[in-house]
């Protein structure tokens, strides 16, 4: 049991690191590489990977706050994130839902990775080409808690947290640049994620370790802290490079996870 918290705690640490540089969060990486280990439910690696977001983006976005190196449109950002933290606890009880209409939970995590690879897939495609999209500057208030709405929805159905969705709805919907898209994805991820943490205490938690939850948000607090020193040393061209890199591995874990399930 000890070599299966060394790597929970080292996937949470590296996952928080390259989620702080891109703004997806981490969940993206945690969940489906953790799923892929097959030790423990999909609701419980689901919850601590949650936590291990929220605890990740709370940081971020609080120190950019405090150093006064804030890119967050607040205007834009906040609808989003109170939009994201409706969607939140629809897209919990969502997936609550599917998981009920199956007798094997596992049925439930295939469908969690099948939806997931192919939001992925659609993502590496827009990143690839967004230099030869047209893309929008949306002020509409409306428009943005709609829009926050399902990327709360998406994003809490899959137990991701945010991740990549957030960024390409960023760039398309509001041109916002590589590094300002993730200052603000973050933001909405934090929203998001609070919301799904309170609502999971209110309805019920998942068995899990306690030591294993906390090791996996010390390494996610210490991942969001080495992320957001490295990202203010990088451009925006390498940090799309990596978001590319990490799309192309996400989709063939899901790929493996399906497989998993379902076999």
């Amino acid at each position: 049991m000890g070599l299966v918290y060394v790597i929970f705690f080292a996937v949470s640490f590296g996952a928080s690191i390259i989620g702080a540089i891109c703004g997806i969060g981490g969940g993206v990486i945690i969940k489906p590489v953790l799923d892929a280990f097959g030790v423990l439910s999909v609701s419980t690696i689901g919850f601590l990977s949650g936590c291990t977001v929220l605890v990740m983006s709370c940081y971020s976005v609080v120190r950019s706050k405090m150093s006064k190196s804030s890119a967050i449109d607040m205007a834009v950002g906040t609808p989003l994130a109170i939009g994201a933290a409706v969607g939140g606890v629809a897209g919990k009880s969502l997936y609550q839902w599917v998981e009920s209409l199956f007798v094997d939970p596992n049925t439930a995590g295939a469908v969690q990775a099948i939806t997931l690879g192919i939001i992925t897939l659609g993502t590496l495609i827009y990143t690839v080409e967004k230099d030869k999209i047209k893309t929008y500057r949306i002020k509409n208030v409306a428009v943005c808690l709609i829009i926050g709405l399902v990327l709360g929805i998406m994003s809490s159905f899959l137990g991701i947290g945010g991740g990549p969705i957030n960024l390409v709805v960023l760039y398309f919907f509001f041109s916002m640049t590589t590094k300002t898209a993730a200052q603000n994805s973050l933001y909405i991820i934090l929203f998001s994620q609070a919301t799904s943490f309170l609502q999971t205490v209110i309805t019920g938690l998942p068995e899990f370790s306690w030591l294993l939850l906390a090791g996996m948000i010390a390494a996610g607090l210490l991942g969001g802290m080495c992320g957001r020193a490295i990202n203010k040393k990088i451009d925006d061209k390498v940090v799309d490079k990596l978001f590319i890199a990490l799309m192309v591995v996400i989709i063939l874990i899901n790929i493996y996870n399906v497989v998993k399930y379902l076999g």
